[in-house]
């Protein structure tokens, strides 16, 4: 077997979540620009969130750290592709500490 088609036979086996990680993977670190997540002034508070989505990044992170899967939350989120997850996680990478502490703020009672 070729090394093409052994690629393409793995890339069968895995999950949409993780076709959608793949390039980001090969690529390396990800700039702290980065395509797929959006922040304005009107949509969420001013929150980044993934493009076409008015969910925050912060709300993914959360429900991730709570132990919610990928495919639990793009059920949750229809809105949501796999890419949206990735490039979510992808900001988090970047911007963690920030994220974390949006996290804590709207966690905490007023």
């Amino acid at each position: 077997m070729s090394r093409p088609e052994a690629v393409r036979e793995l890339i069968m086996e895995v999950s949409p979540s993780e076709k959608a990680q793949a390039p980001r993977q090969l690529a390396g670190p990800v700039s702290p620009s980065f395509p797929g997540i959006d922040r304005a002034a009107g949509v969420s508070g001013g929150e980044p969130c993934p493009s076409r989505t008015r969910i925050p990044v912060w709300v993914l992170v959360q429900a991730r750290k709570l132990g919610s899967r990928e495919s639990e939350i793009l059920r949750a989120y229809l809105s949501l592709r796999a890419e949206d997850l990735s490039n979510a996680w992808a900001g988090y990478d970047v911007h963690g500490a920030e994220i974390d502490r949006r996290i804590i703020e709207n966690e905490t009672p007023c």
